[in-house]
Formats: C-alpha cells, sequence, structure tokens
C-alpha cells in the first residue's frame, strides 16, 4: 500500500508540475511573436532601407544590400513558418525549414562583412566609438550562431526549436530596436535597443509561465544568454583587448 500510495503522489506531483500546453493558444503566440518582431524590423529599418526602396535605397556599400535581403527574407521565412504550424501544415513546416536552414551560413557571413565594413567605414552607435560599434553586431552574430545551431540540434523537439529559433531572431532585432527614436525618451540607442530586447525575451518567459507554470528549458539557457549578449556587448567594446582585436581586424580587411 505504501509503494502504492508513493506512486499516486508521484503521479499527482508530475501533472501539477507539467502542465499541459493549450496548443490554440501556442498557435496564437508564436505567430503574433513572429509578426512582432517582423514589425520591429520594418520600423527600425524603414527610414533607411524599406521606404527608401529596398533595392534602391542609398545605402553606403552594395555588400550592405545583400546583407539587408538576406535578412529580410529570414524575417519572411520566420513568418511564414509560424504560419505553416498555426495552419497545422507541419510537413510544409519540415520542408520548408530544411531548404532555409541554408540561410543562417549565409547571414553569419554576410553579417561579418557587414560589421568590420561599418568598421572600416568608422560608423558610430549613438556617442559609441566605432570600435566599442563594432562590438554590438560582431558579438550578437557569435550568440546567434550558437541559438541557432542549438534550434537545428533540436528540430525534433518542437517545444524546444520553437523557442530557440524566436530567441535566435530576437537577438537580430536589436539592430532594428537601435534605430528607433530613443533619444527622444532621453535613451542612448545601444540602450534602448537592450531594453526594446529586454521586452521581447519577458514577452516569452511570461508565456511560458503562463502556459507551463515554469520556464521551458530552452527558455532557461537560451534567454539569459540572448540577453546577456545585448547587455554586455558595449562593456566588452570597451574594453582595451576588444579594441586591439578591432583593430587587428582593420589591419587584416582593410578592403571589406
Amino acid at each position: 500500500m505504501a509503494t502504492n500510495a508513493f506512486s499516486v503522489e508521484k503521479s499527482i506531483h508530475r501533472h501539477t508540475t507539467h502542465r499541459p500546453v493549450n496548443r490554440t493558444t501556442e498557435r496564437i503566440f508564436f505567430s503574433g511573436m513572429a509578426i512582432l518582431l517582423c514589425a520591429v524590423v520594418f520600423i527600425g529599418f524603414s527610414p533607411t532601407y524599406f521606404r527608401a526602396g529596398m533595392v534602391h535605397a542609398p545605402l553606403p556599400t552594395p555588400i550592405l544590400h545583400f546583407h539587408g535581403a538576406v535578412f529580410t527574407l529570414w524575417m519572411i521565412l520566420f513568418t511564414v513558418q509560424a504560419a505553416f504550424i498555426s495552419a497545422k501544415r507541419v510537413a510544409w513546416h519540415r520542408t520548408l525549414g530544411t531548404i532555409g536552414f541554408c540561410l543562417p551560413p549565409i547571414m553569419i557571413v554576410l553579417g561579418v562583412i557587414a560589421a568590420i565594413n561599418a568598421l572600416n567605414r568608422k560608423v558610430q552607435i549613438g556617442p559609441l566609438d566605432p570600435a566599442v560599434s563594432s562590438a554590438i553586431p560582431l558579438i550578437g552574430i557569435v550568440c546567434f550562431m550558437v541559438v541557432i545551431y542549438a534550434s537545428w540540434a533540436m528540430r525534433r523537439t518542437p517545444d524546444a526549436h520553437k523557442r530557440l529559433i524566436l530567441l535566435a531572431t530576437m537577438g537580430l532585432t536589436e539592430a532594428a530596436f537601435g534605430r528607433f527614436p530613443w533619444g527622444r525618451m532621453g535613451l542612448p540607442p545601444a540602450a534602448g535597443a537592450v531594453t526594446g530586447l529586454g521586452i521581447l525575451i519577458l514577452l516569452l518567459v511570461a508565456y511560458d509561465l503562463f502556459s507551463l507554470h515554469r520556464l521551458h528549458r530552452s527558455t532557461m539557457w537560451a534567454a539569459p544568454l540572448t540577453f546577456a549578449v545585448g547587455a554586455l556587448s558595449v562593456p566588452i567594446g570597451m574594453t582595451g583587448a576588444w579594441h586591439s582585436f578591432a583593430a587587428l581586424l582593420q589591419r587584416m580587411f582593410p578592403n571589406v
């Protein structure tokens, strides 16, 4: 009887700590987040890219046109994939996902090239000098690599996969957030970008707590990593070691 009682208690405990997921709410949340992230990217890059004509936008170098096109394609793919899941077209989602995962390696290469190009052109984010400014995209790319690889590795585990894809894409929106008019609110662009990123991450945390009564395992490690990278890029960029690294990049790739 004691054994039976223990088994019943264990079963009850498991039931109370692992809440069944409402799939309708889940589909609404992840589709809504995809739309929200696309809106953030559109608003952030609207003046210099989308409303400037995209292909005809007066960007300082042709590589930025490729960069903008590929990253825009990723946002479209991200939204379409969420729509397929909402429409219960799982087979379509998997087929397109296999093709779509060819994009991240291209995005990583183009992101590095664009960051080095900005460094060589002495682009500044707000009051930050070019070396510090370069830390934001370059360190962010490393985070994207880690989280997007994890999402690929967990592609057969949907609950983990969708959270990791979402967090990887959230990290990309920091560049868009940095172009919001934060100055009107008394915030420098880098601080505003971290604030926007933090709000997005909190939405996922709140959803996990609401739907699962706990944080999903993927959220527990990838959300702090994504936010920490966004928050610590500037302090890392201010170090002497980073300035030496930035100078090395300029010497190695002077024509990028």
